[in-house]
């Protein structure tokens, strides 16, 4: 890797970046409303309708609550390690989605200085047939992966120059040392 003024930096065994979205803390909070509202509807059932219009209330505020509640919570960041074999993308608090991709699959890696999930259809785990598979988690720098098989991936990560740099300097063939 290359200094401002020309001296060779060394590079990381591992580099690691990440980037996190606070709208989807707020979401998260709304989606945590409506867990709380269907529990406190659900403890207090002073409704005089009758029993079925307030179980699907419950349930409804409940179910719609957990899904916002654990949908966004699993894309507030994402991570990205690479290492001397392959680039991990990890998501949310415990990891989940994960994807590993071997550096021997990818055939080139690019900057992109605006990915937004406008673009992608919304945050999280994403698929367009026009333009791939990609993990939004905010607006902002990326890095899109060209893999040898024909597909892209897309990822929003800080720093996303630092870690095209990384993988295309493993990505070149390491040049034999003289035999001994």
């Amino acid at each position: 890797m290359r200094h401002r003024h020309g001296e060779t930096v060394p590079q990381p065994n591992v580099w690691t970046g990440r980037a996190t979205s606070r709208v989807q803390w707020f979401l998260a909070l709304i989606g945590a409303a409506c867990l709380a509202l269907g529990i406190a509807l659900a403890v207090e059932s002073a409704w005089e309708s009758g029993v079925a219009p307030l179980a699907m209330a419950v349930v409804g505020c409940i179910a719609a609550g957990l899904l916002v509640l654990f949908g966004t919570l699993a894309f507030v960041h994402v991570a990205l390690r690479v290492d001397e074999e392959c680039l991990e993308v990890r998501c949310g608090h415990i990891g989940v989605p994960r994807r590993r991709i071997p550096l021997s699959h990818v055939a080139g890696a690019e900057f992109a200085p605006h990915v937004t999930p406008r673009h992608w259809g919304g945050w999280g785990y994403r698929w367009r047939p026009e333009m791939g598979t990609a993990v939004v988690v905010r607006r902002g720098e990326g890095l899109i992966l060209r893999l040898w098989d024909g597909h892209t991936f897309t990822i929003t990560v800080d720093d996303a120059e630092a870690a095209v740099q990384v993988i295309k300097d493993r990505l070149r063939p390491k040049t034999p040392g003289p035999a001994h």
